[in-house]
């Protein structure tokens, strides 16, 4: 990922320190139960611990030479460690330390990105309490249909959230595994011992069967998920571009003081925040494909696998990251305008109560098709001639004689609409 974009907490987890000091430490580790099983000699582990080392510099120069990441390291680390070096790796494969290290990484950003949905669920409850009586207009495909309120809507998102907090909590723990199982996995060089032990330590479960790498199918989950969070992001993104349009304008990117919004129109307040978001998911959806792909591997190892995970995996977990941080951000400082909300709701003159006329009508004894055709015979009236809707039911004697005028009058009021809030709200964030 650019600059623009990383927080410095996700980049670290990425940068060749960290990931180096990971292989270290896995390799450590795996002297350690080496020691213990008397493959290797117990005097030799606290030099190894004590002595081991690397520098990135010389690892890429020993690369650029060998073209092999794992030897490289493992050089380099010989060259501070010195004689005892030569019990490092023993039985293993460079898969037991890259794989083991990427679900070690993977996990941190998991952690990372579970703490960025915990802010964004704090700041989503806030202002759905805030505005949880907040009237507005529901619309469904973009046209007015029924009053709701903007806590709702708020309510709805981070109920989205929850689910996607606990799907990323399932796929930390599936990518939570470790593999020191040696060439195609089978043990032959390497007690599983080893495995269990470095794995107990990195915070991992053994994989159960390895192949050599750990099964793909577990990381095309956890960037399934990323992608799922993202497309939630972008949900709400949406909708707040769409609110924030000029014919709208019921909610607005908060706008600081000094920032501009156009290089030609001084005017311009623009929804940036939102459409970044968008082309973030964007972004981050694309990552699935070959993730999934990754999926199919030739026999027990090939690394096709290798070079696509060296680009999703840092770009998905930065790009998400950043992108949570942003929503939240927006979410804290959106402007809600209730005024605008009524204003909206009531352009429609009325039209938003025609279920209940409806269904009045049918109550009243009116057959659904015959009570369908008066209502939309007047609503019609009001769409086409921009006539009020009550005012026209009032006048149409059919109506008035199946419901009364009272009964009418009294169907056009809010608080039918929004009497079960509380039982929504109660669902969403318990009592």
């Amino acid at each position: 990922m650019i600059p623009r974009y990383t927080r410095p907490e996700m980049a670290h987890i990425w940068e060749p320190e960290n990931r180096f000091r990971i292989w270290l430490e896995i390799e450590t580790l795996a002297c350690e139960a080496q020691a213990e099983l008397g493959v290797i000699p117990k005097e030799v582990v606290p030099v190894i611990r004590e002595k081991g080392n690397f520098d990135i510099a010389r690892i890429d120069a020993i690369e650029a030479e060998v073209k092999h990441d794992v030897i490289a390291f493992l050089t380099s680390v010989a060259e501070y460690v010195g004689p005892e070096a030569r019990f490092i790796h023993q039985g293993m494969t460079s898969s037991d330390v890259l794989d083991t290290c990427l679900s070690v990484q993977l996990v941190q950003a998991a952690d990372e990105l579970l703490a960025d949905l915990d802010m964004v669920l704090a700041s989503i409850k806030e202002r759905a309490l805030e505005h949880k009586d907040t009237v507005c207009i529901g619309r469904s495909h973009g046209i007015h249909a029924e009053p709701v309120t903007f806590g709702l809507k708020l309510a709805s998102w981070f109920a989205e959230m929850q689910r996607n907090r606990r799907r990323l909590t399932a796929a930390r723990e599936n990518i939570a595994t470790g593999a020191i199982s040696g060439a195609v996995g089978t043990f032959a060089n390497i007690d599983p011992y080893v495995e269990e032990y470095v794995c107990k330590k990195m915070g991992l479960t053994p994989e159960p069967v390895s192949t050599q790498v750990i099964p793909r199918d577990r990381h095309a989950e956890y960037f399934c998920v990323l992608a799922l969070i993202a497309s939630s992001l972008e949900r709400i993104a949406i909708e707040v571009r769409h609110l924030q349009r000029t014919e709208v304008l019921e909610a607005e990117e908060f706008f600081s003081k000094g920032q501009k919004g156009s290089s030609a129109m001084p005017h311009k307040r623009n929804p940036i925040l939102s459409e970044n978001l968008t082309g973030q998911a964007r972004y981050i959806r694309s990552m699935c494909i070959p993730a999934l792909e990754n999926v199919a591997l030739w026999h027990e190892r090939d690394i096709s696998h290798s070079s696509v995970e060296r680009y999703i995996a840092p770009d998905a977990t930065v790009a998400l990251d950043f992108s949570l941080r942003r929503l939240n951000g927006l979410i804290k400082n959106l402007v809600i305008y209730p005024g605008n909300m009524m204003d909206n709701l009531n352009k429609m003159k009325g039209l938003v109560f025609s279920q209940k006329i409806l269904l009045d009508l049918t109550q009243a004894g009116v057959s659904r098709e015959d009570a369908y055709r008066l209502v939309q015979r007047n609503a019609m009236k009001v769409w086409e001639q921009g006539k009020d809707f009550q005012e026209e039911l009032l006048a149409d004697q059919d109506v008035v004689g199946a419901l009364g005028e009272a009964k009418i009058r009294e169907s056009f009021d809010l608080a039918y609409h929004l009497k079960h809030v509380d039982t929504i709200f109660k669902r969403v964030f318990g009592e």
